[in-house]
């Protein structure tokens, strides 16, 4: 009977130490060597979709095409949509393995075409009014209209349920006034008239958060102003899930003082925003200088280095369709690539059935969207959307051998384009 017992000892621990130990699950290093050499989707300098010799030029130094578009480009008639108009702007961003930034508005100085939808526009009730906008006639919607209001609501919603999640688009820009970025500087500011109410602006922000789920959206740091803004509080707007665009970075005294207007609307809505909404932005055009320099390395614009604005309000992207004029490539590049979110691989093991993987955001800002580890190309379960600057995760994938392979995976890339990392 001992020597039985002996012996079921002696299998018991032979299989614990196979379970334990086994070739199955024996976990070996993987060598990765690899580093970041290009613009990472969804983030750095973007240029304008009408941009061609820019783009051509650039090729994958651009991940970000921006186009604006009014509301009449793509309605109407009443509940009519013409979407082919989106579709094909964003299929032709696609087809150059780039993604889009769209801003549809009302306003744009020294533009008098007619940007609302014609059956508003032709409604015996609507005022057809022209205004002096930054001293140039300009179109100016008549916000008394209500239809007007129910409208742009409406045409989000819409928006939305055709094209929330679509990974054509990295994000849209809302708002109003001049250019969507809410001001009418030099222009008739009459909230209910020229400028919507703050009611129905706080309404269509709450729409915005319910219909939107998964696509980015932003709006202008310039809703900070009362005059302009529905905001009186920062807690009406906490729990919106907006990000910001300043149309006027890096211009002269944008962050010289705390009080500073670019500075203190950036803080009024929280610059800790990134961590869960994309930030970003628009070169200054306050002077020819601001243009000229803000790219200038290491200097920039002011005595401040564009990358020094990048750590401190977590830039993601920012518009830079004239840098093509005044930077090599090679700096634009650079600048890019300082964008955003990296990923770097601190160890990847192995065994024949899974694999363990440790990877840190060595960015400034998150990535947005899902995108997912995967071995041989088995993805984790879990996902690197969220990861914020200088944290880790760790991650077991059912998929091994002693040759596996490693790729970052995601549905919200168009066709060519590849989130990289970085490893050694």
């Amino acid at each position: 009977m001992k020597k039985k017992h002996l012996q079921l000892i002696y299998l018991i621990t032979l299989f614990y130490q196979g379970f334990l130990y086994g070739t199955e699950n024996t976990f070996s290093p993987i060598r990765l060597s690899t580093s970041i050499n290009k613009v990472q989707p969804m983030t750095g300098i973007a240029f304008w979709a009408s941009n061609n010799k820019a783009l051509e030029a650039l090729g994958d130094t651009v991940q970000l095409e921006f186009s604006y578009l009014t509301y009449s480009d793509v309605i109407e008639t009443k509940g009519h949509y013409k979407w082919e108009v989106i579709d094909n702007l964003l299929n032709d961003i696609a087809s150059r393995k780039h993604q889009a930034i769209l801003r549809f508005h009302y306003t744009y100085p020294g533009k008098v075409k007619i940007s609302v939808p014609a059956y508003i526009f032709n409604d015996e009730d609507y005022a057809r009014t022209s205004a002096t906008v930054e001293n140039k006639k300009t179109f100016v919607p008549d916000w008394s209209f209500k239809e007007l209001e129910t409208f742009t609501t409406q045409f989000f919603a819409n928006f939305a349920a055709r094209y929330d999640g679509d990974p054509r688009l990295a994000m849209i820009q809302v708002g109003f006034g001049s250019y969507a970025e809410y001001h009418l500087y030099n222009g008739p500011r009459v909230l209910g008239k020229t400028f919507p109410t703050k009611k129905f602006q706080t309404s269509f922000f709450k729409t915005m958060n319910d219909k939107f789920d998964t696509t980015q959206w932003s709006v202008s740091i310039d809703a900070a102003n009362s005059d302009y803004g529905p905001f009186s509080s920062k807690a009406e707007h906490a729990n919106l899930n907006f990000g910001l665009f300043d149309d006027s970075m890096m211009h002269k005294t944008h962050s010289v003082t705390e009080d500073e207007y670019n500075l203190s609307s950036w803080k009024f809505f929280g610059i800790e925003r990134y961590r869960k909404r994309m930030m970003g932005g628009e070169f200054s055009y306050y002077s020819d200088y601001d243009q000229k320099s803000v790219l200038t390395y290491p200097d920039g614009a002011w005595g401040r280095s564009f990358e020094s604005f990048v750590d401190q309000f977590h830039l993601s992207y920012i518009i830079g369709n004239d840098q093509f004029r005044h930077q090599a490539p090679g700096r634009i590049r650079e600048a890019s690539m300082s964008m955003g979110y990296k990923f770097h691989v601190n160890s990847f093991e192995a065994s024949n059935e899974q694999s363990r993987i440790s990877i840190s955001n060595i960015g400034v800002a998150p990535l947005y969207y899902d995108a997912n580890p995967a071995v041989n190309g088995v993805r984790s379960n879990l996902s690197l959307k969220g990861l914020l600057p200088n944290q880790t995760i760790e991650f077991l994938i059912d998929s091994g051998g002693d040759t596996p392979s490693f790729a970052i995976e995601s549905d919200y890339l168009v066709e060519g384009q590849v989130i990289g990392f970085s490893a050694d």
